[in-house]
């Protein structure tokens, strides 16, 4: 069941919503052609949030640090785009309907967990840093894709998700390979 709330919420209340994975937050923000910017924003920070935080990985430059966030944004984009084509054109079910505004505008606010990738930058807390955001970004993203595409299976949502992730993963680590700057 969706819940419709008379007075858009705040940027704030979005994100901790989009963090609590609330599912009616996702509705809101799904309808809410005016949040794109403020998706776009959250996807923006957590980029800039991996690249800050992977200098405790020895990334200790600024062109560490710009790579790391250029290819944490590069990667959120093949995801997003991946996640689009995935769910609504290989494993859509009846209902769905999503245009790539609605879409993008639910799984930029999944991004949020991101933000905390941040305290990488603490000695000794980058991976766990990096492993927790990234287990919660995946279980947003899922909410986020079960709302937005308006699946009754939050299993569809799943394999959607790890599909697109994987996917995503991979180029991106080719990415890293082949352009990343070394870690010395």
């Amino acid at each position: 069941m969706t819940t419709t709330r008379a007075i858009p919420t705040t940027f704030p209340l979005r994100l901790i919503g989009a963090l609590a994975l609330d599912p009616p937050i996702y509705e809101e923000i799904e309808a809410d052609t005016r949040a794109t910017g403020q998706a776009m924003l959250v996807v923006f920070l957590s980029s800039v949030s991996a690249g800050i935080g992977a200098f405790g990985w020895g990334s200790g430059s600024w062109r560490g640090i710009l790579f790391v966030s250029a290819l944490s944004l590069v990667s959120w984009a093949m995801w997003a785009v991946l996640t689009y084509v995935i769910g609504t054109q290989l494993l859509p079910e009846g209902q769905t309907r999503s245009d790539v505004g609605q879409l993008l505008r639910t799984i930029g606010f999944a991004a949020a967990p991101g933000l905390f990738r941040i305290f990488g930058i603490v000695p000794g807390a980058t991976l766990p840093a990096f492993a927790i955001t990234a287990v919660w970004m995946l279980a947003a993203m899922i909410v986020a894709v079960r709302q937005a595409l308006d699946y009754t299976s939050t299993m569809r949502a799943v394999a959607v998700c790890v599909i697109g992730w994987t996917l995503a993963f991979g180029l991106a680590a080719g990415v890293q390979f082949f352009f990343g700057p070394t870690v010395s």
